[in-house]
């Protein structure tokens, strides 16, 4: 069977530096191409070809073209860019999700490249704070006070409209969960957290009791199984939208054990709210309200899909967080622009990658 090659543009973050890492060891998969703003350097980032691209820059038939020419001759793109911060601007940050989105799918058509896999999330769904298990029918409208919800949704749409209008292109979804690993410490620490919080007390496991949101539940899966999963999807040429999660889904419980003593407190979110409103404002925390929001209202997602194309976890949701949290204690990152613990919190372009 000839092996496959793939174009992964965002390939220096989170999901991406995990994705070459699986792509490297399976002998499926050869000529790997990275496209981000800063080609990184050492392992896993040196088995890849790299151009510089900056998809968001002025000139949209420009950067089109300079995408087109860089994937074409693949078998499968692989889109993973998306900006979180600074989400003081929300012109920059759409730009960067929606339209550089929407330039990528372009470039991938004039190259005639045959199958495109891009990076949702949970977040794309429609409100659904209960326990029940949502499939991949759920609606994808968004949760409006999240900026990041509200993109992802615009992105579905565009992903919709893109299949529609070319039949000829197999288009994959991947709705992930939270994903974590601790070398992408660092970059969450810097995304969500910011540079005051003494990490290393707070996330030491000694805590004595350990407050979180009312009624808070989450799904989290290890950045190494949803690089398994776009492999899988990426095997099967395969299309449509696949919720991706390990489990077992955490509960306010499980987080306090995991932190502290075991004791929970939990506090109404509407309590929780215009604090951390106040706190972001003021710049003491990185992450506006819309987080919490996102979190309590985004659904449990079913991952019925992607278990059928063969694809299973390694590690659970629980060891997914700690590894994670260890990673945050210590500010740990890679050698790729994305990660590193010594980049700047709000404003370098390229923490635009998952």
């Amino acid at each position: 069977m000839p092996t496959r090659r793939v174009a992964v543009v965002g390939a220096s973050g989170n999901v991406g530096t995990a994705l070459l890492r699986h792509l490297v060891a399976d002998p499926e998969f050869s000529d790997l191409l990275g496209i981000s703003r800063r080609a990184p350097h050492g392992p896993p980032y040196e088995s890849a070809d790299w151009r510089e691209i900056d998809i968001t820059a002025a000139g949209v038939d420009q950067v089109v073209e300079s995408i087109a020419q860089a994937v074409s001759g693949y078998d499968a793109v692989v889109h993973l860019v998306w900006a979180i911060q600074p989400n003081t601007r929300r012109d920059v940050i759409r730009q960067t999700n929606v339209e550089g989105t929407r330039r990528v799918l372009e470039a991938a058509a004039l190259a005639g490249v045959p199958h495109v896999v891009v990076a949702s999330s949970v977040a794309a769904y429609s409100p659904s704070p209960g326990p029940e298990l949502r499939d991949e029918s759920h609606p994808t409208h968004g949760i409006r006070t999240s900026h990041y919800s509200v993109d992802k949704a615009a992105q579905e749409r565009l992903l919709a409209e893109f299949a529609s209008d070319h039949p000829e292109i197999s288009v994959a979804s991947m709705r992930t969960s939270l994903v974590f690993q601790a070398d992408a410490g660092a970059e969450v620490a810097r995304l969500f957290v910011g540079p005051l919080a003494p990490l290393g007390p707070l996330l030491s496991g000694r805590l004595p009791v350990v407050s979180l949101p009312l009624g808070l539940r989450l799904q989290a899966t290890h950045a190494d199984d949803i690089a398994g999963a776009y492999a899988a999807v990426l095997r099967a040429g395969a299309s449509g939208p696949f919720n991706v999660a390990a489990e077992p889904v955490i509960d306010g419980n499980d987080l306090a054990g995991m932190l502290g003593s075991g004791r929970l407190v939990e506090i109404p979110s509407r309590a929780i709210r215009p604090l951390l409103h106040l706190a972001w404002r003021a710049r003491l925390v990185a992450a506006d309200p819309g987080w919490l929001d996102m979190a309590m209202n985004a659904p449990v997602m079913d991952t019925t899909r992607i278990r059928e194309l063969g694809w299973r976890e390694t590690r659970s949701a629980q060891e997914a967080t700690l590894d994670v949290v260890a990673g945050m204690r210590s500010r740990t990152g890679t050698g790729s622009p994305a990660l590193r613990p010594g980049d700047r919190m709000l404003d370098d372009g390229d923490l635009r990658k998952r």
